[in-house]
């Protein structure tokens, strides 16, 4: 049973910055795409961003393009999601994923 566990949620006003990060129980090779969903109050779990170890190249929602970046480090089994200038319609809970695993999620608030 593979352990995604992410951190660095947390309450920030619009404008402001966030870097999430996921490490996992096992290395992050074994599987090709990784990346970050969200889920907002009363609305369906929806993909943010993901990388593929085979070519590196990464997905973004249109709705965080040119905010958002997401980064792994292979060595330390970890994946990394930079949010810059978040705005309250980024507020949910930020979901890692890989493979057919998920992590438990982590709170992102954005407010004044």
């Amino acid at each position: 049973q593979v352990q995604l566990v992410e951190s660095g949620g947390g309450l920030v006003q619009p404008g402001g910055s966030l870097r999430l990060s996921c490490v996992a129980s096992e290395s992050i090779l074994e599987h090709n795409n990784i990346g970050w969903f969200r889920q907002a109050p009363g609305k369906e779990r929806e993909g943010v961003s993901c990388t593929s170890r085979t070519d590196g190249s990464t997905y973004y929602a249109d709705s965080v393009k040119g905010r958002f970046t997401i980064s792994r480090d292979n060595g330390k089994n970890r994946m990394y999601l930079q949010m810059n200038n978040l705005q309250p319609e980024d507020t949910a809970v930020y979901y890692c994923h890989m493979g057919s695993y998920w992590g438990q999620g982590t709170q992102v608030t954005v407010s004044s």
